[in-house]
C-alpha cells in the first residue's frame, strides 16, 4: 500500500495500473531498452511509470523537477527518451523545450502536492489538448506475464558541467540476489516483514529512488511526504508508526532546531532503521540525532556511479566520530596517491571504490568516460580521504569543485558556462561556501567588462531564467580582477579558501 495525504492505493490496484501502463508504453514503441522520461514529484504515478517501463526492459530517466526547459530538453535528447510523464504544474517551465514528436503524458497534480507547493487549481489540472495519464493508462488492457526489470538511468553532472547518463548493464539473476542482500544491510528494508517506509526525499535522486523502489518491490507500506517539513515528519512517524526512513543531514539540522516541546510531543518509538547519506554529516549533528532517536541512525557512503560500498551503524559512528563507514559485502575501497601509488594506513589520497554486487555501468553516449574515471575497475568521483587501521574511511576534502547543498550535488562548471554568456561578464568563478543549514551554498565571483555595472539581482535573474533555482548563487561578489595562475586559469582556491579557514572538516 502507498499513502499520500488522504489518498491511498492498495498493492493489487497499483499492480493493475502498472500492467495497463506497460501495455500503453508498448503501444508507443517503448521496447528493447528505450528510455522513458519522468518529471514527477513523489506520487503514485512515479511507481506506476517506473515499474511499467521496467516490465518492458526499459529504464526510466528520472528528471529533477527544478530544471528548466533547456536543461530538460538536453536530457531528453541525450537519453533518447521515447516518452515523457510529467506532473501538470511542471509543464509551464519545460513545455517550450520539449521535442515536438515526443509523446507527453500529463499527470494531474494531486491535492496534497498542490497544497505543499502552492499550486493553483488550474495549474494542477491536465490542460486541454494534452493526454491525461490516468485516462491513457486505463484505456489499455493489462500486459500480463512480462517479468522484465531495468535499472533507472540517472543523469549526473561531471566537472565539464554537462549531465551524463549512467546506464547500468543488464542485471543477472545472481546479481539480483546479491543486490537484495546488500540493500538489506544498507537500507534495512527486507522482504516479508511488517515495515512502514516514509519517503521524504525526491525520487529523481538515485538513493531515494532505489530506496523507494526496493520498498515497493518488498510490498512495504510506503508513506509519501509531499514536501519535507520537520514537524510534519514527526507527525507522520507517529500517525503511521513509521519504522524506516532515508534522510540527508540537512533534514537532521532542521529537526534539531525544533523547540524541545515539539521534539517531545510525538511518539517516535516505532523507528527501527534510519539511514542517511548524500552529504557529510557534522559530528555534533550526528551525535545529537543518535541521542534523540537512539541507535537507529545509520550512514552510507557512495555515489550514483559506485553504488553503496561503504556503510556504518550508529554504534560505529559513536566509536569512530567523523567516519563515513567501512566496506560492506561487495564493497571495495582503495586510496591512491597523485601518481597512482596505493596509499598506506592513514595516508591521504584519492578515493576509488565500487559496490560489486550491482552491475557495472557506462556513461551513455560518452565513450571512454567510464575508463577515465576508474582505476583497477574502481571509480573515483573526486573525493579525497584516508583509511584508518581498522578500515574505516574518513573524508578530508570535498569533491573537486562540486558543491553539496542540502544533499544535492551542484556542479559549478555548468553555472559558469551559463553565466559567461551574460553581457557584461568578462569571467567568473562559482564555488561552495559554508552554510549552517545546507552545509554549503553557492557563491559567484564575477569580473565585469570595463564600463559595465551589474547588480547581484541582474545576475540572479539571468541565471534563474536558464537554470534550476537551486543552481543560482545566493552570494554574488564583483571583483576588479579574478586571481589567476601562471597559465591564466582562475585560481579558484584563493577565492574559496578564506571562507573555509578555521572550520572543522566534519
Amino acid at each position: 500500500m502507498i499513502i499520500s495525504g488522504d489518498r491511498q492505493i492498495s498493492t493489487p490496484e497499483i499492480q493493475e495500473r502498472i500492467a495497463r501502463a506497460a501495455n500503453g508504453f508498448k503501444a508507443l514503441g517503448v521496447r528493447d531498452g528505450a528510455p522513458v522520461g519522468l518529471m514527477l514529484r513523489n506520487d503514485f504515478a512515479f511507481f506506476e511509470a517506473s515499474s511499467a517501463a521496467a516490465m518492458l526492459g526499459s529504464p526510466v530517466v528520472p528528471i529533477n523537477w527544478h530544471l528548466k526547459a533547456e536543461e530538460v530538453a538536453y536530457i531528453l535528447a541525450d537519453s533518447g527518451a521515447q516518452a515523457l510523464v510529467c506532473h501538470a504544474d511542471l509543464l509551464p517551465q519545460i513545455k517550450d523545450g520539449l521535442p515536438k514528436r515526443l509523446p507527453l503524458l500529463v499527470v494531474t497534480t494531486p491535492p496534497e502536492i498542490a497544497d505543499a507547493f502552492s499550486v493553483s487549481p488550474e495549474l494542477a489540472r491536465v490542460p486541454d489538448g494534452f493526454v491525461d495519464w490516468d485516462t491513457w493508462r486505463d484505456g489499455h488492457a493489462p500486459l500480463r506475464d512480462v517479468p522484465g526489470r531495468a535499472s533507472p538511468m540517472f543523469y549526473t553532472s561531471g566537472t565539464t558541467g554537462r549531465p551524463k547518463g549512467i546506464r547500468r548493464l543488464p542485471m543477472q539473476p545472481e546479481q539480483m540476489i546479491a543486490v537484495e542482500r546488500v540493500s538489506a544491510i544498507t537500507y534495512g528494508v527486507k522482504p516479508n516483514e511488517d515495515q512502514v517506509i516514509l519517503m521524504n526525499g525526491p525520487m529523481y535522486h538515485s538513493a531515494p529512488n532505489s530506496y523507494g523502489m526496493l520498498a515497493f518491490r518488498h510490498d512495504c507500506t510506503i508513506v509519501l511526504e509531499s514536501r519535507f517539513d520537520p514537524e510534519d515528519l514527526l507527525q507522520l512517524i507517529e500517525r503511521h508508526k513509521v519504522t524506516h526512513m532515508h534522510m540527508v543531514p540537512t533534514m537532521f539540522v532542521r529537526l534539531l532546531r525544533l523547540p524541545d516541546e515539539v521534539k517531545t510531543r510525538y511518539d517516535l518509538s516505532s523507528l527501527s532503521f534510519v539511514v542517511h547519506g548524500a552529504a557529510s554529516c557534522p559530528i555534533a549533528v550526528k551525535q545529537a540525532m543518535i541521542a534523540w532517536w537512539g541507535p537507529v541512525v545509520h550512514e552510507y557512503f557512495g555515489s550514483t556511479e559506485t553504488g553503496i560500498p561503504i556503510w556504518h551503524s550508529a554504534q560505529e559512528a559513536l566509536a569512530k566520530p567523523g567516519t563515513v563507514g567501512r566496506a560492506i559485502e561487495g564493497g571495495i575501497v582503495k586510496i591512491f596517491g597523485p601518481n597512482g601509488e596505493p596509499c598506506g594506513v592513514n595516508e591521504i589520497g584519492e578515493i576509488f571504490m565500487r559496490q560489486t554486487a550491482i552491475p557495472d555501468f557506462d556513461y551513455h553516449r560518452k565513450a571512454g568516460a567510464r575508463e577515465e574515471a576508474g582505476r583497477e575497475g574502481l571509480i573515483s568521483v573526486g573525493d579525497v580521504g584516508y583509511l584508518d587501521e581498522d578500515g574505516y574511511l574518513f573524508l578530508c576534502d570535498r569533491k573537486r569543485d562540486m558543491v553539496i547543498s542540502g544533499g544535492v550535488n551542484i556542479y559549478p562548471a555548468e553555472i559558469e558556462n551559463t553565466l559567461i554568456g551574460m553581457d557584461g561578464v568578462r569571467d567568473c568563478a562559482v564555488f561552495g561556501i559554508p552554510d549552517e543549514e545546507f552545509g554549503e551554498r553557492l557563491c559567484a565571483c564575477i569580473e565585469q567588462d570595463i564600463g559595465v555595472t551589474l547588480t547581484p539581482k541582474d545576475v540572479q535573474d539571468y541565471l534563474r531564467k536558464r537554470l534550476a533555482n537551486f543552481k543560482v548563487p545566493k552570494d554574488i561578489n564583483f571583483l576588479d580582477a579574478l586571481p589567476r595562475e601562471a597559465s591564466g586559469k582562475i585560481f579558484k582556491r584563493k577565492l574559496r579558501d578564506p571562507y573555509w579557514e578555521n572550520r572543522p572538516s566534519a
